[in-house]
């Protein structure tokens, strides 16, 4: 049975604050505990209901019943434990060969962790965050990564500084921009996304070397636009097709 004080602390860790001061977070799911099992990231104890890492003897287990897991996860429908994990320490921005992603203030969980997703599957190592973005270890963002955030670097910085000092491509995502299926998109540089409900804010606006949209093929009504998401798995499918082409 867990104590009290450690489902109080476990619980905490949906905060940043919390986070930071126990500098803890938690992974849930059986693909995402596994993934980060393999990674380089210290796992400092596995809540689980059975152990299906027998062979990682190195690292504490609690098997604990489905009550006590209900109570420590953040799951609505819990998946066989919750791993506790040390806060990694920020990897360091490099210079870096091929695309990345900027993220201007992206606020939902889900997108960033999509978008992680999405930076795993088409070989992009680095996503690049204003530091008022949402937290990469926040839970849900977690989870949404399916394990994709052991494997790419995600850096919060300033990014309008740092933007000002990049000397390549800036790709900026605008209605009014180029389609990206007419134009040659150049294989290097930073593709910037902005937040859910404002776009990109006007100062990375003003940094942008390429305009760049996903034009609208459906009937004129009232459709919304696409989910950032959505838009940039479009866009980045559009980017490593035309380097497909050309190899």
């Amino acid at each position: 049975m867990l104590s009290n004080n450690v489902i109080k602390i476990i619980t905490s860790l949906g905060s940043k604050k919390y986070r930071q001061k126990y500098n803890l977070f938690v992974v849930e799911g059986v693909k995402n505990i596994g993934e980060v099992i393999k990674s380089s990231i210290k796992v400092k104890e596995l809540f689980i209901t059975e152990d299906l890492w027998p062979e990682e003897e190195s690292i504490k287990k609690t098997i604990i019943d489905d009550k006590d897991l209900k109570k420590i996860s953040y799951l609505t429908t819990p998946n066989v434990g919750l791993a506790l994990c040390e806060l990694p320490n920020n990897p360091e921005l490099k210079d870096f060969e091929g695309l990345a992603i900027a993220l201007d203030d992206i606020r939902d969980p889900g997108n960033l962790g999509t978008i992680v997703r999405l930076a795993d599957w088409f070989g992009i190592e680095h996503v690049l965050c204003t530091k008022e973005s949402v937290d990469l270890y926040n839970p849900k963002v977690i989870m949404s990564t399916m394990g994709s955030f052991s494997r790419v670097n995600v850096h919060y910085i300033d990014l309008q500084d740092y933007l000002k000092n990049y000397n390549g491509n800036i790709f900026g995502t605008f209605m009014e921009g180029e389609s990206i299926y007419e134009n040659e998109l150049p294989q290097e540089g930073i593709l910037v996304m902005g937040n859910e409900a404002n776009g990109i804010s006007k100062e990375i606006e003003n940094l942008t070397t390429h305009k760049i949209s996903i034009p609208f093929f459906g009937k004129k009504g009232n459709t919304e636009s696409l989910n950032v998401a959505v838009a940039t798995s479009v866009i980045l499918g559009e980017f490593k097709s035309q380097l497909s082409k050309k190899n």
